[in-house]
């Protein structure tokens, strides 16, 4: 089991970073770099690229309607060839409100997209053949009546380091998720309860794991949170750590889409927190922000966070690998950040 983290995209790039290649010493495998609407993930790729040596680097994710098809298996191709084989493409679809108002492209057919995007990527690495491809979503060349005329299938002029660079999916519901466990290398949910996963994705996953392709290996999934290991956090210590979860979830359950439709609302009800999840919503809509944090489930902080003493934690290990968890994703928290990293290292080596 590898560990990862996620970097924030809301400022401190530099300084996180630094955090990364000190982490790498004490164990972190994975870094994943957020895009959403700030700063390129890509450039950060290449930066962390630079001052790192083993650590992977993961796009965490990139949306598929800011960049073409082809330009994504270009960036990934050059990001795989600038880190020396350690890129992880991390594709999603984002929402309707980054990708129409922000970058004023059209939001449809998302999950089709992302698979076009998928093939097309993989296609352009293998430099097998010139490029052609007539999907739903990605047509190329441009076909006839299109454009100058002049476009031609084209092949990728260096030779990629790898022809098989990882793909992770970021997707939440069933259709999607479906596909992600039919097509991609990895899986990126999100709020993932190892003890209550299949009431959410289980029928999903099954379905694609069954139409998976014997040439891909086993679907990878990176799952986690807060990561916090120490004998005093037990009782309120534990609770005082877990609350800073709290605004967060609150955020994506309650302000994320809108009323009826907001994916990350539909997760929580779905693993049985209905009430929960239709009171978080209504405070954080009404700007009750702090009331809708407070709101939110003990036992679902408890259950996706990794926060506790080192015995306690050791047993959650075990339930997300029991879960099919490949990478245990955290945010350590406190001063001793690599310490937490190298006990969970011991921890799940033990």
């Amino acid at each position: 089991m590898k560990i990862s983290m996620m970097m924030s995209y809301s400022g401190g790039f530099v300084e996180g970073a630094r955090r990364v290649a000190e982490l790498e010493k004490v164990g972190l495998d994975v870094v994943w770099i957020p895009e959403a609407y700030s700063f390129d993930a890509i450039s950060q790729v290449g930066y962390l690229a630079a001052i790192t040596s083993r650590v992977e680097i993961g796009t965490g994710i990139i949306n598929v309607y800011s960049r073409t098809a082809a330009l994504t298996a270009m960036t990934a191709a050059g990001c795989d060839y600038v880190s020396s084989g350690r890129f992880i493409l991390g594709l999603g679809a984002s929402g309707p409100q980054v990708v129409e108002g922000f970058h004023g492209v059209p939001y449809e057919k998302p999950m089709q997209r992302i698979k076009e995007y998928i093939e097309v990527c993989r296609e352009v690495w293998k430099r097998e053949k010139a490029l052609s491809y007539d999907g739903q979503t990605v047509k190329v060349p441009l076909p006839a009546g299109q454009g100058t005329g002049l476009g031609k299938p084209l092949k990728l002029i260096n030779h990629p380091v790898r022809a098989d660079i990882p793909v992770w999916w970021a997707s939440l519901k069933g259709l999607s998720v479906e596909a992600t466990a039919e097509l991609a290398d990895g899986w990126l949910p999100v709020f993932f309860v190892p003890d209550k996963f299949q009431q959410v994705w289980g029928t999903a996953l099954k379905k694609g794991e069954a139409k998976r392709s014997p040439s891909l290996k086993k679907l990878e999934i990176s799952a986690g949170g807060l990561l916090a290991i120490d004998e005093s956090l037990v009782g309120d210590a534990k609770d005082k750590v877990l609350d800073m979860a709290r605004p967060n979830v609150a955020l994506y359950v309650g302000g994320m889409g809108a009323r009826g439709k907001n994916f990350y609302n539909d997760i929580c009800r779905e693993y049985g927190y209905e009430r929960e999840a239709t009171e978080i919503q209504d405070l954080y809509l009404s700007g009750k922000k702090d009331e809708a944090a407070r709101a939110v489930p003990r036992e679902m902080l408890e259950l996706t966070n990794l926060v506790g003493p080192a015995g306690y934690v050791k047993e959650r290990i075990a339930a997300f690998r029991a879960a099919g968890v490949t990478q245990l994703s955290v945010n350590p928290i406190g001063n001793s950040q690599s310490a937490q990293v190298e006990t969970l290292r011991s921890l799940i080596d033990a």
